[in-house]
């Protein structure tokens, strides 16, 4: 690791340190079966965690069974996902990857990808069309209990911020880039823990700066002192 690497790496091993003590342990969910994940992760593309929640319980209601979602007629699925938003895009979307995933393994259970490295896990989930490497992140890290550093709209806000990526990467390349920061075993506190900063102090607009645990360690408050 290179000296300016391994500056970055401390500065985001304090922010970790910094939002621990600030939060506490985060506490998540229940963990969903991968399958459940992944179907829930897409539904939460473009809407808030509200609407996926209200098109997946919709779409379980209706169907009961992953296997009946998938041989289902699409415009059904659509109509039950409704309350998520671009269900005509989603729809149609869930039912071929839950599809392919039959056509290759067999059937809807994705625990095999427990034995795989995370590398080779998310490598066999972008394979399929609206799953990219966020969706395949959470994947990871909330099902299978593999190490990964999901990058949503918060984390990718707060992480430009604070100058611990490149300005101008993309989100798609922060998820590799904040994993080599920070160790494994950090992930999940640090990630959820960055995201409840963005959803509480650290707002797209006009953020709560003086409020913010971090604030010492973020270059948006060392260029904006009177926020």
């Amino acid at each position: 690791m290179d000296k300016e690497k391994k500056a970055l790496a401390e500065r985001a091993y304090a922010v970790h340190n910094s939002l621990l003590k600030f939060y506490g342990e985060p506490e998540w969910r229940t963990p969903l079966p991968a399958i459940d994940e992944l179907v829930s992760t897409i539904l939460s593309q473009n809407t808030s965690d509200t609407n996926r929640d209200k098109g997946f319980d919709a779409l379980i209601g209706k169907f009961k069974t992953w296997e009946a979602v998938r041989d289902a007629d699409a415009d059904d699925i659509v109509e039950a996902i409704r309350p998520a938003g671009l269900a005509n895009i989603k729809g149609p979307r869930i039912k071929n990857v839950l599809e392919q995933i039959t056509e290759e393994r067999g059937d809807l259970n994705l625990d095999f990808l427990k034995e795989y490295t995370p590398q080779d896990a998310t490598k066999w989930l972008v394979k399929f069309k609206g799953v990219g490497p966020k969706t395949a992140a959470i994947v990871l890290q909330f099902s299978l209990g593999l190490p990964a550093f999901p990058v949503d709209t918060h984390v990718y806000r707060i992480t430009g911020r604070i100058g611990l990526r490149p300005e101008k990467m993309s989100a798609d390349k922060a998820h590799p880039y904040m994993e080599s920061l920070l160790p494994p075993e950090t992930y999940y506190t640090a990630h959820l823990n960055i995201i409840r900063l963005g959803r509480e102090i650290c707002y797209a607009r006009k953020p709560h700066c003086s409020e913010c645990p971090v604030q010492e360690y973020c270059d948006f408050r060392k260029e904006n002192p009177y926020l």
